[in-house]
């Protein structure tokens, strides 16, 4: 690891003698500076500029506190400092194998103007593509437990920027995006998910596009111990005002010093590529302490689970309700003859999945409580650990094992999660003894505690919480209806991914997702960290596994696109979300899910714009194979790729995997095309992407 560090003081004064009328501080790197002032009223305000553009205006900061003189009123300067730090750090897995860690950071000390003088400091770090900042309050006598209420961060923009954006759900992100004008966000006409938001409430991470051809994106980094934030937008001045989610006192946050809120971030660029290949959000955490993770392993899997989204077969095992888990006894009911998770049916999954040299099956249904599980608000739901009686653990512990593949482990909690808190060691230990090293955790419905939401300060410590305790025990862990993602797969590397937004489920029993979706996810969703999305699917018409139950439904993308979605969406743990026969149809096109890499030594996006396309090549780790991914929206369009990534003097095959000449989603989306070419690091590749369509690549050595 190469460190520079360099510490000078910024100020004349000592610390602890204020400075009423303190000139502005600023730090800078590159193209990126930040300038911090003391507004007439003594109210802490910071501004960002790009080059000599303007991106934040004069914005004011600070901590609103309950029952007591917060930081929201006049503060007094009393010192601060400047430092500069220059790292390179190797993460455990990703979309590179090395990572910079440059910046300038500059520390603020502020003292309440009035008695009785608390601090605060604020932290500025600056890089070459942004800036992160936080509030730390330091351990002093007069400020020990303290409430905070809310923060007057802002983010006061130049102009009506384009934005890319969903409501202020506080319990959910599973939303398509809305792209509109600043001046135009408005969700009162937008069904809630979960719980209708404030018409000009929006979630983090926010995308913005200014007419001059700036992006900026605003999300937040380490989210630890605090709620999550969300932002009020005043569509007149196009000024940004920070919301944290409630909790079920109303508060939003209840900490001791010392303490510090998760950093707010700010990515700027003048290219749309350069806001997905930046790693300020992820430098921004804390590295991880654990000293082994040769356990983690990213991988692939299949499970017993779209089956059930395309009404194939069913999470229960008994169509009985009202039953209660303690009392029931479970081989006594009467079974429906639909139930998925059952021993031969997962066999079948192994089978394929060894055949075809994916590592895990996830298998969901499994264990007993499916009968009334969701929208009762029950909190005795699931104990995680009794099986249905058509589910043998162990006889399918030993056939996975005897195949070489591993099975994932299924926890849903259906938002109760005092009955997880109380089960889940028991749970842990279950999947220790049963050969079971990764789970995936679900979270739908509304939390109990009752009050409390997805995204709150309770829910926030849990999902850390949890990623820490299956750390310990050497667990890998997939969160579905999870608080999105801020970057902390640095600190957890076990945390292989989250759901957190709209995923690829919706084509199955709903509206579906727009052809634009998986082209707006990378610059919103995916900046705080990898997403289980659910690609693969290869029946992309899903009227042949139940016509009378999904009639007219279908994925709303190409199935070439399905195939692109591997590259373009980041994850170390990627499904081929559909059924075995559907990839046992078509087992060309299966090709590419079977070769494409999920850990990484180098991302290169080679075309962006959000809402409308993405291009992005990847090298697989420890290997000299490439990986191309390019997805379009509802628009046919025509990509050049230069191959100039390629390591010059070496000859490789290219297959290319296409839309069919008459491909487009809605009206042919399986017709596709296979074909090969010998490239070099001098050659282009012209790919034809179908409306709703896109184009795979892999890219592999050959001998001359």
């Amino acid at each position: 690891m190469r460190k520079v560090l360099l510490l000078c003081l910024l100020t004349a004064g000592l610390r602890g003698a204020a400075q009423p009328t303190a000139a502005p501080l600023t730090a800078r790197l590159d193209k990126v500076s930040l300038t911090f002032a003391l507004s007439p009223a003594g109210q802490p305000t910071y501004t960002v500029s790009y080059g000599q553009r303007a991106v934040i205006t004069p914005s004011r900061l600070g901590l609103e506190l309950a029952g007591t003189p917060g930081f929201d009123g006049q503060l007094q300067l009393i010192g601060s400092e400047v430092k500069d730090a220059d790292e390179t750090w190797q993460p455990v897995w990703g979309e590179v194998k090395s990572i910079r860690n440059h910046y300038q950071q500059l520390t603020v000390h502020l003292r309440q103007a009035q008695a009785p003088g608390r601090q605060l400091d604020i932290v500025f770090r600056v890089f070459a593509d942004g800036v992160g900042f936080r509030y730390e309050v330091p351990r002093q006598k007069d400020l020990t437990y303290f409430t905070v209420q809310g923060e007057k961060t802002e983010f006061n923009l130049t102009g009506n920027h384009k934005a890319f954006w969903i409501p202020g759900d506080y319990d959910s992100n599973e939303y398509t995006y809305t792209t509109s004008k600043l001046s135009e966000v408005n969700s009162a006409d937008i069904t809630p998910i979960q719980e209708k938001s404030a018409p000009n409430r929006v979630q983090t991470p926010l995308m913005l596009k200014s007419d001059d051809g700036l992006y900026v994106n605003i999300h937040e980094a380490a989210l630890v111990n605090y709620p999550a934030l969300m932002l009020n937008v005043d569509t007149k001045t196009f000024g940004l005002t920070s919301q944290l989610v409630p909790s079920a006192t109303g508060a939003a946050a209840y900490l001791q010093a010392p303490e510090h809120t998760p950093w707010r971030t700010v990515v700027v660029a003048d290219n749309a590529p350069a806001v997905l290949a930046s790693k300020l959000i992820l430098n921004l955490n804390e590295p991880t302490t654990l000293a082994e993770t040769s356990w983690i392993k990213p991988q692939k899997f299949v499970g017993v689970w779209w089956e059930m989204h395309v009404n194939k077969a069913s999470w229960n095992y008994s169509d009985t309700g009202n039953l209660k888990l303690a009392s029931t006894d479970w081989n006594a009911l009467k079974p429906n003859g639909r139930h998925g998770a059952n021993t031969a049916n997962v066999k079948r999954y192994i089978d394929f999945a060894a055949k075809n040299g994916i590592e895990g099956v996830l298998v969901e249904g499994w264990n007993v409580g499916w009968e009334d599980w969701a929208n009762n608000w029950k909190e005795e739901v699931f104990d995680f650990v009794t099986p249905y009686p058509d589910f043998n653990v162990a006889e399918l512990q030993q056939y996975a094992a005897g195949k070489g593949v591993k099975l994932i482990m299924h926890h849903e909690t259906s938002g109760s999660v005092t009955n997880y808190e109380r089960r889940q060691d028991q749970a842990l230990r279950f999947m220790k003894e049963h050969g079971y090293d990764a789970v995936k955790t679900g979270y739908v419905g509304r939390i109990i505690p009752r009050g409390e939401h997805h995204d709150g300060q309770w829910m926030v410590n849990h999902f850390n919480r949890t990623a820490e305790n299956m750390a310990q025990r050497q667990i890998m862990v997939d969160m579905h209806e999870s608080v999105r993602p801020t970057g902390l797969h640095r600190t957890y590397p076990n945390w292989l991914a989250s759901e957190a937004a709209r995923g690829n489920e919706f084509n199955a029993w709903s509206t579906g997702n727009p052809p634009e979706h998986e082209t707006i996810l990378p610059f919103t969703r995916l900046m705080g960290g990898p997403m289980d999305y659910t690609p693969g699917i290869f029946q992309i018409k899903l009227e042949d596994w139940n016509p009378a139950q999904n009639k007219g439904r279908q994925v709303h993308t190409t199935l070439a696109k399905q195939l692109a979605l591997y590259v373009t969406l980041y994850s170390p743990l990627q499904m081929a979300a559909d059924l075995p026969e559907a990839y046992e149809k078509r087992p060309d096109a299966f090709q590419f899910i079977k070769d494409v890499a999920v850990d990484w030594d180098d991302t290169r996006i080679l075309a962006a714009e959000p809402g409308d396309y993405i291009t992005t090549a990847r090298k697989a780790k420890g290997k000299e194979e490439w990986y191309v991914g390019a997805i379009t929206d509802e628009n046919a369009r025509a990509q050049t790729l230069k191959l100039d990534f390629l390591t010059p003097g070496q000859r490789y095959e290219a297959t290319i995997y296409a839309d069919g000449k008459d491909a487009s989603w809605d009206k042919n989306p399986m017709s596709y095309q296979i074909r090969k070419q010998k490239v070099d690091s001098k050659s282009t590749l012209k790919l034809q992407l179908a409306a709703g369509g896109g184009a795979a690549v892999s890219i592999k050595p050959v001998s001359r």
